[in-house]
């Protein structure tokens, strides 16, 4: 026998398919098309993004995760579902089979999150678009697996300030990565910003 639903378990799914919905239309999309020379790796490509901004998310952190992806771009590199997801990483590179082999994430993730990463995937990068020299110190005690193996980047905040102050809900642009520096050309006007590498 088929147990039928109750009358308040049917409104109950009613309501979380609408705040579903909800959810989903809340979210402002943004489209990037960059032609991308990522000199350091030997990447020549045109890449087009599409990027689901969250109400909660900042300007800054989308434009880092855009960076981070760019920085990243190889086969098999996809963004997840963000806030919505957050036992996934905010960028991730998978296999034909689709393990996790790369874990990227954007900011100051905590230690274990990171310490959970280093067991799910071969490789972690962190992009941080912010203040991070409190979040490495409390790092440096922390129980992390594989913290040696973290690789950890500052974005230069100057640039992802310049990139927030002309972001558009559609933009092209060029970027172009050489020892670590990225160099980025939107119409005639060109910004620069280091890539750090940090040590925990």
């Amino acid at each position: 026998m088929i147990e039928q639903p109750t009358e308040t378990a049917a409104r109950t799914t009613a309501a979380t398919r609408k705040l579903d919905v909800f959810m989903a239309l809340t979210a402002t999309i943004y489209n990037f098309d960059v032609d991308l020379s990522d000199n350091d790796r030997g990447v020549y490509e045109t890449v087009s993004i599409r990027a689901a901004q969250h109400p909660s998310e900042s300007d800054e952190y989308l434009i880092g995760r855009v960076l981070a992806y760019l920085l990243e771009f190889r086969d098999g590199i996809d963004f997840s579902r963000g806030v919505s997801e957050p036992e996934e990483p905010m960028i991730s590179v998978r296999d034909l089979t689709g393990k996790i082999v790369t874990w990227i994430d954007i900011g100051t993730p905590d230690s274990a999150r990171l310490h959970k990463a280093s067991k799910a995937a071969e490789r972690v990068a962190v992009y941080c678009h912010k203040e991070y020299a409190q979040w490495l110190k409390g790092l440096a005690s922390a129980s992390i697996h594989r913290a040696d193996a973290l690789e950890i980047y500052a974005i230069d905040r100057t640039l992802i300030a310049e990139l927030v102050s002309r972001l558009d809900r559609r933009m092209a642009f060029g970027a172009s990565i050489t020892d670590r520096e990225l160099y980025v050309s939107i119409g005639d006007v060109n910004l620069t910003g280091r890539v750090q590498r940090l040590v925990v």
